[in-house]
């Protein structure tokens, strides 16, 4: 990953919108439970900062993922993390599929204004029944003419009290597992479309999360991206830089928490002498810094195969991973040389403490990313089928169906390829803010 000068250039833009407009609010903003979303995206827009690597005809930059890494990466810089994660969901998680897949009439109704900062978008695939096993969903959209009449329900949805429109993942045949699902765009003005509550969680709290209800719901067939039936596969790839992101922005905030940390235990004196001189803290500092690059490391190079429009499937899951642990390592850590003072609401460790428990969880849990690991190492078993009374011979497993997929237009970022074998346990996603 190589940086230039207009990256630097960028990097300072985001940096003073993150110094300016979001960390100054940041303890108003946790203690309310809520961000102010149209405000604040629509400043964004106005700078450009909500389309990166979408296409200008739409309003986007029309650059490479360089740049989304460079804004991840100061967008983890602020102060509290809900705030961060509410922005990524809206430029990385609920448009990717839209933008390479979409219809161009779908891309000026949702995908432009999004851009510009009027619509706030979220992700709506987690359910009460279907977390890690996103095949298991029973949202169901049943063709009426030309319209689709959609039912269900939809958890820890982020965004999902101020969203405008929701990246909806809905089953659209009889077809069991991961076949027979959509993504289909749904305006949350559409009658029968309500938020049922909204959700209390032991962390982000800036960042507002939603139960989502549908009630014969109707949208026009217009409204799904991409080919129908195809949702599961185009999730799939969403899933992919969505991952990414999330470990990109967390390093960030690792390292300023580590930082700030320094600075407390140079100041901090016990038994006449800063804590930083204790040995044992200021080696596990360095360790801690040192896992740090690591991570950066991991996630550059899948950046880079990422704008090279290879599959990085297995990197985004090992970042995400590794990121998911690090972050609870680097909280718990550094919370323990504040002693007493970490435990107290008003410091920004306790808040990165609570924070930091998320990403173990949404977005793919960790066990999920070992999944995935394995079946990319060719070491994850085959699901066997039960064997009859008579001793023959078990049948060979059928591979998974991994249909071609062509962008209605040319994405300005290759999209992810979908994983070798679409298994409904290993590519899955969380029950988790979505």
């Amino acid at each position: 990953m190589q940086f230039t000068q207009e990256h630097e250039m960028f990097r300072q833009l985001v940096r003073r919108f993150v110094q300016d407009e979001i960390n100054p609010h940041a303890d108003e903003w946790e203690e309310a439970g809520i961000f102010p979303a149209h405000d604040l995206f629509k400043r964004m827009g106005d700078l450009g900062l909500l389309g990166l690597t979408y296409p200008e005809a739409y309003g986007g930059q029309g650059l490479d993922f360089s740049y989304t890494v460079v804004f991840c990466e100061e967008l983890g810089r602020a102060d509290c993390s809900g705030v961060p994660m509410g922005i990524t969901v809206h430029t990385d998680m609920c448009t990717p599929a839209l933008a390479h897949f979409g219809s161009d009439d779908l891309k000026q109704q949702f995908l432009a204004p999004s851009i510009r900062g009027d619509y706030v978008g979220c992700i709506g695939v987690t359910e009460p029944d279907a977390g890690s096993d996103v095949a298991a969903i029973r949202t169901r959209a049943v063709s009426d003419g030309d319209d689709w009449i959609i039912n269900g329900r939809k958890l820890y949805i982020t965004n999902g009290t101020q969203a405008d429109w929701v990246c909806l993942l809905a089953r659209t045949s009889d077809e069991g597992g991961y076949r027979g699902m959509s993504l289909i765009i749904v305006p949350t003005k559409t009658p029968g479309f309500s938020v049922s509550r909204k959700l209390r969680k032991l962390g982000n709290h800036s960042s507002d999360t939603a139960e989502l209800m549908l009630d014969d719901v109707r949208v026009p067939k217009a409204n799904t991206i991409g080919p129908e039936g195809m949702g599961f596969i185009l999730q799939m790839q969403q899933f992919q830089r969505e991952r990414l992101v999330g470990a990109i922005t967390s390093y960030a905030g690792m390292e300023k928490t580590v930082r700030d940390t320094i600075a407390y235990t140079q100041q901090r004196s016990t038994f006449g002498q800063p804590l930083i001189d204790n040995q044992v803290i200021h080696f596990r500092l360095c360790e801690l810094l040192t896992e740090i690059e690591a991570l950066k490391s991991l996630c550059y190079r899948a950046a880079d195969q990422y704008i090279a429009g290879d599959d990085v499937t297995r990197l985004a899951s090992m970042a995400k991973l590794k990121a998911g642990r690090l972050a609870r390592e680097v909280a718990d850590t550094c919370l323990q040389y504040y002693g007493g003072m970490g435990y107290m609401e008003e410091t920004r460790i306790s808040r990165a403490f609570r924070d930091s428990r998320l990403l173990s969880i949404g977005g793919g849990a960790d066990e999920v990313m070992l999944g995935i690991i394995a079946k990319y190492e060719g070491i994850l078993p085959g699901k066997k089928k039960a064997r009859p009374a008579t001793t023959q011979p078990a049948p060979a497993i059928e591979p998974a169906i991994e249909p071609a997929i062509e962008p209605a237009t040319e994405p300005a970022t290759a999209p992810v390829a979908a994983s070798p074998r679409t298994d409904d346990a290993h590519e899955a996603r969380a029950g988790a803010p979505a």
